[in-house]
């Protein structure tokens, strides 16, 4: 084995660019609506993101679409606060449609969305920035360092919430995390134009018999129509199999595979398709659509048999009813598990879902599930919370729990629980449940 090479950086003194109450590091929606809700209680918030806008895979990776906000019924709202605030700004300028019962989005508009919510909010915005370390002492997180074109400098904060999808932050703290055996594999969304014009041409199928002559796997995929955009598609139509997007290398071959992939397609369909109706790639996601990678130990693992059969928890704070969605990670297709205990298998593109029952009928099935607040906190830095993909849970209940308009909540509570730190001069770790949920809900949650 060749020996890793090594360089000693020199110690270095370094500035503090703003010192406030709530530091948020990753400004996906999640982390934005984090910020928000804490300013919305008083606190001096800052937020931090690597990309060029807010959004996280919502803008940055191009995903249109937000599940239902509803319970499996369609009857009960169990979703509002800043998601259902969002979607109606954006309803504002024809920028979110519904689409059976979830929505999809324009995001090029949720940039500009997010934007004026962090300024509405006097929220200290820091993009193209990136997290490099963070600085303790006492066992406290004091700041975070840094990286953007103004050099390396701090962040210094009183309570801080890791909503960088990956536990970046937790995981230089030392805090223990667990890595899936085989992760449900990133996808590389693409807006394509023309998809919709090419007559009678199935270009899935072409797709599915030409494939392999563009170096394409059987795979399967997905897409959605964008609002005030006729004629353009958001499509996740490959997976980019056995890549973690948290290991950085394996993050760069997953970004180029990705784009080629794209390509590919677009390819056959020109090679096989009606010259006379031309497709186009629109736009690439500047980032590959992680669905899973590290997540961090807290104080409870949300499991399978929780999310299934619907368990509450006096905790709670976040209620979801999208299925159980898990994308194979070894060759093409998806399980979904649903609440009525039903369940569908689809292999590659264009084949038939094979249904079956995961559990026997039962009396009366859950509508919906909860997450608890105990999932967001990684123990030992008390002034830490987590907001995102990386909370504990097990397998199968992770692959409910991860999309957006979940974990948009778990943001929502985990700036209240920083601001009610504040509030009674303890760490966002020790907030008492109840005032946590009541907060919430005054706030324009919907606390069940």
């Amino acid at each position: 084995m060749t020996p890793t090479l090594t360089l000693t950086e020199p110690e270095r003194k370094i500035p503090v660019a703003c010192d406030v109450d709530v530091c948020v590091v990753g400004g996906s929606c999640t982390g934005v609506f984090a910020a928000v809700r804490a300013a919305r209680l008083g606190a001096r918030v800052a937020v931090i993101e690597q990309h060029n806008c807010f959004g996280g895979m919502a803008t940055a990776g191009n995903v249109n679409v937000w599940h239902s906000l509803n319970d499996t019924s369609g009857r009960r709202a169990i979703i509002a606060g800043l998601t259902r605030e969002v979607l109606e700004r954006l309803q504002r300028r024809g920028a979110a449609a519904p689409v059976g019962s979830a929505w999809t989005l324009n995001t090029e508009e949720l940039k500009i969305e997010l934007d004026e919510l962090v300024m509405e909010h006097r929220v200290v915005p820091f993009l193209r920035t990136f997290y490099a370390a963070p600085a303790t002492e006492d066992g406290l997180l004091k700041a975070v360092i840094v990286e953007s074109k103004s050099g390396r400098r701090a962040v210094r904060a009183r309570q801080f919430v890791d909503a960088t999808g990956d536990g970046d932050v937790a995981l230089d703290l030392g805090l223990p995390s667990v890595q899936p055996e085989r992760p449900q594999p990133p996808s590389l969304g693409a807006k394509i134009l023309g998809l919709d014009g090419l007559g009678g041409f199935d270009w899935l199928a072409a797709v599915r018999e030409h494939g392999r002559e563009f170096g394409l796997e059987k795979d399967w995929g997905w897409g959605l129509p964008i609002p005030g955009l006729p004629g353009v598609q958001f499509r996740a139509d490959t997976h980019v199999f056995g890549c973690d997007p948290s290991d950085g290398d394996q993050l760069t071959r997953g970004e180029i595979e990705g784009r080629r992939q794209v390509r590919a397609i677009l390819d056959v369909i020109r090679t096989y398709g009606p010259a006379d109706r031309p497709v186009a790639l629109a736009d690439l996601a500047a980032a590959l659509g992680a669905r899973e990678s590290r997540r961090l130990a807290a104080r409870y693992r949300l499991t399978g048999e929780d999310v299934l059969y619907g368990k509450r928890f006096d905790d709670a704070i976040a209620n979801g009813s999208y299925r159980v969605d898990i994308h194979h990670a070894d060759g093409p297709g998806i399980t979904f598990r649903n609440l009525d205990g039903t369940e569908e298998v689809i292999g590659e593109r264009g084949a038939s879902a094979r249904r079956g029952r995961w559990r026997d009928p039962l009396p009366e099935d859950p509508t919906f599930y909860q997450v608890p607040f105990r999932c967001l906190l990684p123990g030992r830095v008390p002034n830490l919370v987590l907001a995102g993909r990386m909370l504990d849970a097990d397998d199968t209940a992770y692959s409910a729990v991860r999309v957006m308009v979940n974990l948009n909540q778990t943001g929502e509570a985990a700036g209240v629980a920083c601001a009610l730190a504040l509030d009674g001069g303890g760490h966002a770790a020790d907030a008492d449940p109840r005032r946590l949920r009541a907060r919430l809900a005054e706030g324009g949650s919907l606390v069940i």
